[in-house]
This record gives C-alpha cells, sequence and structure tokens, in this order.
C-alpha cells in the first residue's frame, strides 16, 4: 500500500511555489504568491483590454517627419507596435540643447507620453540610453525608469549592452593606482524595455521572424556587441545597425510597425525595412533626413518604399 502511495505521488505532476529565494525552475511554477506580496504595491499593473489597431494613413507609414515627436498628431491612437529609440543626451552636441536635468526629463516624458498613446495595447517600448558624467554621476537610465513607470508602462526588463570589445583606449581612472579618486570607465549602455498595458501582443495571425538560436541568444540580458562609428554614419552618436534588429525580432510580428521617436541617421528604419517591417520616424535635423534616406536607398526598388 506504502509504495502505491509513493507511486501516485511520485507520478503526479506537482507545481512549486515560490519561496523566500525563489524557485530553481519555471515548469508549472505559481507565482501567485509572490506578485500578489506588498513589494509591488504602487507599481503599475497590467490591465487587458480589448485589443486595438487603428490603420496610419498611407501618406506618413514609412516616412520620416522633419517635427519634434512632442506631438504625434499624424498618428491615430493605438496605431504603432513597438518603439526602438535612443533619445539624444543633452551634453553639448550639435543637436542638443542646454536644457536642465529635470526639463531634460520633461521634453523627453512628453515624448514617452505620445508614445504610450500610439502604442496598440501590448506594444512595446525599448530605450537604448547611457548613463553620463562623473562629478557627480547621471543615472539616466534609473531617471527614465521613474518617469516610464509614472506614465503606466510596464517594465519588461533591461538589456546591458557590453560594448567593452569596442570601446576606447583612453582612460577616465581620475587617480592611477590610488584610493584617492579612483573613476569607473562605463563599457556599457542599457537597453529599458517596457510594454503598454499588457505583457502579452496580440499576434492576430502574423509571422514571427526570429529563429531558435536567435531567441535563446537574445532573451539573454547581457548582449555583446561593437559600437558604431561616428565618423562612418555621419552623425555623432549612431548605434549600431545590430541594437534595433535584434530588438524588431524580438519583440514585433513581421509588417508590424515601429517608430523612432529621435531617429536620427535612420538606423532602425533601416533595420525595420530589412526585418520586413515598416517604419515612422521623427527627427528635426533636415540633415540628418537626409542621410537617413540616402542609408535607405539601397532598399526601396525591392520594398517599393517611396520616401
Amino acid at each position: 500500500m506504502e509504495r502505491g502511495v509513493n507511486m501516485e505521488i511520485k507520478n503526479k505532476k506537482i507545481g512549486t511555489k515560490t519561496s523566500a529565494f525563489g524557485s530553481p525552475g519555471r515548469i508549472n511554477h505559481d507565482s501567485t504568491k509572490f506578485y500578489s506580496s506588498r513589494l509591488y504595491e504602487g507599481l503599475p499593473k497590467e490591465y487587458v483590454s480589448d485589443y486595438v489597431e487603428n490603420p496610419i494613413p498611407p501618406k506618413f507609414l514609412d516616412k520620416i517627419l522633419c517635427k519634434s515627436s512632442e506631438q504625434m498628431k499624424e498618428l491615430p491612437d493605438s496605431s504603432i507596435h513597438l518603439m526602438v529609440t535612443s533619445p539624444p543626451y543633452n551634453v553639448g552636441k550639435e543637436y542638443d540643447e542646454d536644457l536642465t536635468l529635470d526639463e531634460y526629463r520633461a521634453f523627453l516624458k512628453s515624448v514617452w507620453s505620445e508614445v504610450k498613446r500610439v502604442l496598440v495595447p501590448g506594444g512595446r517600448a525599448c530605450i537604448n540610453i547611457a548613463n553620463l558624467g562623473r562629478k557627480p554621476y547621471i543615472p539616466l537610465h534609473a531617471f527614465i525608469i521613474e518617469d516610464m513607470l509614472d506614465l503606466g508602462f510596464l517594465m519588461r526588463g533591461e538589456i546591458i549592452w557590453n560594448k567593452s570589445s569596442s570601446s576606447s583606449p583612453s582612460t577616465a581612472w581620475g587617480s592611477w593606482q590610488s584610493a584617492a579618486n579612483p573613476v569607473l570607465r562605463d563599457v556599457h549602455e542599457y537597453i529599458l524595455v517596457f510594454s503598454k498595458g499588457d505583457y502579452n501582443r496580440i499576434a492576430n495571425g502574423k509571422q514571427n521572424t526570429i529563429t531558435k538560436e536567435q531567441f535563446m541568444e537574445w532573451t539573454k540580458s547581457i548582449w555583446t556587441m561593437n559600437a558604431e562609428s561616428a565618423r562612418r554614419i555621419g552623425h555623432p552618436a549612431p548605434f549600431p545597425e545590430e541594437l534595433p534588429y535584434r530588438l524588431i525580432q524580438l519583440y514585433s510580428f513581421k509588417d508590424d510597425i515601429v517608430i523612432d521617436p529621435f531617429i536620427g541617421s535612420g538606423t532602425t528604419a533601416v533595420s525595420a525595412v530589412k526585418s520586413e517591417r515598416k517604419f515612422v520616424g521623427y527627427e528635426i535635423n533636415q540633415g540628418y533626413i537626409s542621410l537617413a534616406k540616402k542609408r535607405l536607398m539601397p532598399y526601396l526598388t525591392q520594398t517599393k518604399i517611396v520616401l
């Protein structure tokens, strides 16, 4: 009898529950207790709403608009599937303004608010950002996370972009081999990932284009990629094409629409077209728009895009 009971228990699939220190496995894992704990009080909550996907007027699709993204009046509510961007850093580059930190955050927050409006339910927002300065160090990624949570975005996680293999040989060590003032050198940037309202995206029969190998590798929280050459691209702060390409493959379906509210030299648009997605971009510098169009030219005939 005892042997029969043991065999019954052995053959029965029993789910795990979250312990004080987590659980080593995810199969049949019940995490309800953890997510209903007081630790999660005050954080944005997931809300599942009816899926809405409004069409964008064709004259604004696959276009880069020469205007600020603080007001995206051309785009209907719930019309964009994914945002990928790297905002201007407000550090005196030719495209920057000399804003205080509070003014800078308010400017970005107005853009993030518009992004939330135009994203479909479950749409994702991916922000590439580096921290600044040393006296004191300015953790921009922390401020952006705070502002995105305040707007009600759900944070999905953060990716550490490891740039060490292509980092400058110059040093920022402060006091050499001394505890007097050692200074850290950043060889990484952040990619912050958020969702609007729902953690899940409705596929509506759309096609995934990511491979098994890519999915396994790109769902890891550290990505190692070389930085892009500003001189080669012709923009003072380009990110590598691989960065938006991975995010587009991981967080969108074929034929989805990708927006970059600070599109600069057009890297996100190039990655979107090469991934068989549509794009919308915003840029206030006409010179960078011309550069982006030049970079997109090789793909125009095969995709029938007319810029």
